[in-house]
């Protein structure tokens, strides 16, 4: 994990429901704070700085809340974003405490100066994007890391087996599930099919001496 600190403000909140959206016009986030089975606190907070620390924090670095004067350590687990405008609406944080196993969603980021089937032109697809770990806050990292060198021809994968992962985290997504896989190119696909076609026409097509064939008369033995 960086040894970067986000804070962020939060005030406690009475509105709820058909109330939240007048707190949205005057620039406002909806947020709530889990804690350990207590009773959940309702904040919101200022639209930039909530926007600006999920940016910087996504789901697994830890931000240090103040609400009221009283400090929280927490992850954010959740947000809901609105689908046309893409604004942030609402907010989940759930509490966590330094000396706790936590689980949270790692980026997952491919590396390498060249991958050699990008090389060849053929296509890498990345199927997974973030993988769930779990570790002290602390020990939580910003990114995990897969060697991307590894993709060289059509069929080549890397799996979650294959991601860096530091000392003191625990990987709980299913090893084996895939995280990027090369393919050919629709195009090369096409170019190929039509080959093989061609191919197979030319060699079920009859030959020139195939097609001539002498009728080759009765012998008189053959006469009855």
């Amino acid at each position: 994990m960086s040894d970067q600190n986000i804070a962020i403000e939060l005030h406690e909140r009475t509105q709820v429901r058909k109330g939240l959206q007048s707190l949205r016009a005057e620039g406002m986030v909806p947020a709530v704070i889990h804690d350990h089975g207590n009773e959940s606190i309702h904040t919101s907070g200022e639209y930039v700085s909530l926007l600006k620390a999920y940016s910087q924090a996504g789901k697994h670095h830890p931000v240090h809340l103040t609400v009221g004067g009283k400090k929280h350590l927490a992850l954010i687990k959740d947000v809901d974003f609105e689908p046309t405008k893409h604004r942030l609406r609402h907010i989940v944080f759930q509490a966590i405490k330094q000396n706790e196993t936590v689980s949270a969603e790692i980026p997952v980021v491919l590396v390498g100066d060249e991958i050699p089937a990008e090389r060849a032109s053929l296509i890498v697809l990345t199927q997974l994007t973030t993988v769930e770990v779990e570790a002290l806050p602390a020990n939580l990292p910003d990114e995990l890391k897969v060697d991307a060198t590894k993709l060289t021809q059509v069929g080549d994968r890397l799996t979650v087996a294959d991601l860096q992962v530091p000392d003191k985290v625990t990987v709980m997504t299913d090893p084996d599930q895939t995280i990027a896989t090369v393919e050919m190119p629709k195009d090369q696909i096409a170019e190929a099919n039509a080959a093989a076609e061609s191919l197979a026409a030319d060699a079920g097509a009859p030959s020139e001496a195939e097609e001539q064939v002498v009728e080759t008369p009765q012998s008189e033995s053959e006469e009855t």
